[in-house]
């Protein structure tokens, strides 16, 4: 379904699908989607049975497996009006992948082409879907640079969504960072199987971010942050990369 044809999120509650690596390993990074959503009014809801959206069986091959998580997914979000989630990846795995996984399946299929039209990365929601470019946050001077995630950047068309909602917090300065649509090499399982290839992207991309006249580089996937923070801390940097909400709902404590 065309992003305009999609059923308007205003007014609605949200149900957050924080995802596994920001459950397990950002917990801080959920709290700060919460904090944000919570500051726009909008009520926030969590599924308890949520789990992984399926996206390493499925790049792995394995369809049949990544169906049986979706399946759970789908239930465990039956009753949502409007799903977000911090995280392009995962977002796009539920916008064009699921229903491509239910192709032989109508009731499943029905229901995963439901859960895809009411889908939205974080800051897709905020500046799309709401309408919200200026949440009121303020910080000390502070120069930032964007890394575009691949997931988010081309599958869902992600462009200046976070840019604008960081260029709006005063006290923020947004610089170019050489290179930010090119991928820092993690690619999920990518970076598993061709771990080499996977080091000398991630390489690139941390000569570029040392170069980048930026104090923070931002970020909308947690998975990317990882892959680059190990870079950046292995090779004795002292720039670190930092998910977009994280960085907002700063700018919000600030206030």
């Amino acid at each position: 379904m065309s992003q305009n044809l999609r059923p308007s999120p205003r007014h609605k509650p949200v149900s957050l699908f924080v995802t596994c690596i920001i459950d397990m390993i950002y917990p801080g990074t959920g709290v700060s989607v919460v904090e944000i959503l919570e500051h726009l009014g909008v009520e926030v809801r969590f599924p308890m049975a949520q789990i992984c959206c399926g996206q390493p069986a499925f790049n792995a091959g394995f369809q049949e497996d990544a169906r049986t998580v979706a399946k759970q997914f789908l239930t465990a979000f039956a009753d949502a009006e409007v799903i977000v989630t911090p995280s392009g990846s995962c977002a796009s795995m539920v916008r064009h992948y699921y229903p491509d996984l239910f192709k032989g399946e109508p009731e499943w299929y029905d229901r995963a082409a439901w859960a895809a039209d009411i889908t939205w990365e974080f800051t897709e929601f905020l500046v799309d879907g709401l309408g919200v470019t200026d949440l009121g946050a303020k910080l000390p001077p502070t120069k930032v640079a964007l890394h575009h995630a691949c997931h988010g950047y081309r599958l869902l068309d992600l462009r200046d969504q976070a840019a604008t909602l960081a260029a709006n917090v005063e006290g923020v300065t947004i610089n170019a960072l050489d290179g930010a649509d090119q991928c820092c090499g993690f690619g999920g399982l990518f970076a598993v199987k061709m771990p080499e290839i996977s080091s000398a992207m991630l390489g690139e991309k941390v000569k570029r971010i040392e170069t980048a006249d930026a104090d923070i580089i931002l970020t909308g996937d947690a998975s990317c942050l990882t892959q680059m923070n190990g870079g950046l801390s292995r090779g004795g940097s002292q720039k670190r990369v930092m998910h977009i909400a994280d960085f907002l709902a700063r700018g919000l404590r600030q206030d």
